[in-house]
């Protein structure tokens, strides 16, 4: 009977793992930080307006997800003939909020854990910082790998976007990917490092959106 047990919980066990992995969109595996290239003197700058940028995320737990978004505080991109070559942005973590709660104490409650050394630890790491190391055209797409630094770690990133560059406005929006949150030291109920039920874990996985707009310096 334990025998069976055990393989009813490791096959539920499985199955739940593969959902997981089924439903990451556009998983990135994190790497090593890589240079920065340089741009040339003939790169247009571009600044990012504030207003209009802004980083979409969501969190899963076996029991349910949680959404929403984080300014971009400041950034700009780089333009070389006619291609985007390079930018950098400032993610303000201070300005995390939570979209899908509408109770106003418990919307609190989830936001200043989010804040906490739990995970985001903005009390420390009040920024975090995405920064593009390269642009490459696969299968339409563009890649856009880059540097993405949370809680000081930084580590290299690539996720599928769409650039539009008319005139003096750069457009960057980002498919939805997925990075692995204990990369960057988030560990909080992680299946990796705690020993807890199935459904008292919260998905290593978080996904993420970006959308920036930006106007010619």
């Amino acid at each position: 009977m334990k025998n069976q047990i055990f393989k009813v919980a490791a096959i539920l066990f499985i199955g739940l793992a593969m959902v997981s992995c089924k439903d990451a969109k556009n998983k990135t595996e994190a790497s090593e930080a890589q240079e920065v290239t340089e741009t040339t003197k003939e790169a247009v700058n571009y600044s990012a307006n504030v207003d209009d940028s802004k980083l979409i995320w969501k969190g899963s737990k076996l029991t349910g997800t949680h959404d929403g978004t984080i300014k971009i505080s400041e950034g700009n991109f780089s333009v070389e003939d006619g291609k985007l070559v390079g930018g950098n942005f400032i993610i303000d973590m201070n300005s995390i909020v939570v979209l899908d709660i509408e109770d106003a104490d418990n919307n609190a409650k989830l936001l200043s854990h989010l804040k906490s050394g739990d995970f985001f630890d903005v009390e420390n790491y009040g920024s975090s910082a995405f920064t593009i190391t390269e642009v490459v055209e696969k299968d339409g797409k563009n890649m856009i790998s880059g540097n993405l630094t949370v809680k000081g770690i930084k580590k290299n990133i690539q996720f599928p976007a769409t650039v539009s560059i008319d005139g003096d406005s750069v457009t960057l929006k980002s498919e939805p990917f997925t990075i692995d949150r204990t990369e960057w030291d988030i560990k909080y109920k992680s299946g990796k490092f705690a020993d807890l039920a199935k459904d008292k874990l919260i998905d290593d996985n978080i996904e993420l959106q970006v959308e920036v707009k930006a106007t010619k310096a």
